[in-house]
């Protein structure tokens, strides 16, 4: 089994002693490290090189969004992002998920939940709680006021049946349901996400829904 290496980025050092108890106790989970703020988080990821980081939003100095921009932003084989919050607001959710973040999880999650999201990220899925997804979708409508020109063009550059996919991932559908969907093998819906993310740069299923919902290709339904 393969472990998983966990940074723990938080200001508050109950929540940070918290999350290493109980993600120290899951099988194939070690808690690399912890940072006691944003600066300390980007410091620490590049140092231990961890798999996956527990970031907070609200930290002093350099908050958690800016973190996660200057750590998903330094190129090469960088860490996944699970911001946990206990603010359950929507600026949060879009700018977290636009900074890089691969997931995003309301702090009163359960031991089993943390653990189940570490290892999602970790394997390089999205995850958000269906809460915050109600909220991520209001988000878009609001914020979005027609497909931005660049981006809509660069759905071009994807396949009919990519762009298909495409829509899919950013409802919500795993791997899985897509193929059901489809009528097609769930490794073929494999090399079709690897493909889109390839043509179009992005690092995971969470960046893929972002610019489905950015350039206009998928709208949410009842706005």
């Amino acid at each position: 089994m393969t472990t998983v290496r966990v940074l723990i980025a938080d200001d508050q050092v109950m929540v940070r002693q918290g999350f290493t108890v109980l993600l120290g106790a899951e099988p194939g989970i070690e808690v690399a490290g912890q940072a006691v703020d944003g600066l300390d988080a980007v410091a620490r990821a590049a140092e231990l090189r961890p798999d996956v980081i527990l970031m907070d939003i609200r930290m002093p100095g350099l908050d958690g969004i800016e973190a996660t921009r200057r750590i998903t932003g330094a190129g090469g084989d960088v860490p996944r992002v699970l911001v946990l919050t206990t603010f359950d607001l929507d600026e949060y959710v879009y700018e977290a998920l636009r900074a890089g973040a691969s997931g995003f999880l309301l702090k009163d999650a359960s031991a089993a939940e943390l653990a189940h999201a570490v290892r999602v990220v970790a394997a390089g899925d999205a995850l958000l709680s269906p809460n915050v997804t109600k909220r991520l979708i209001a988000e878009f409508s609001r914020v979005s006021r027609g497909p931005r020109a660049p981006l809509r063009e660069r759905v071009g550059e994807l396949t009919e049946r990519e762009t298909e996919v495409l829509s899919l991932i950013a409802q919500g559908l795993s791997n899985a349901e897509i193929a059901v969907r489809l009528v097609v093998a769930e490794q073929t819906v494999k090399t079709h996400v690897g493909r889109i993310l390839l043509k179009l740069g992005l690092r995971d299923r969470t960046q893929a829904a972002v610019f489905a919902y950015e350039t206009g290709l998928v709208r949410p339904a009842g706005y």
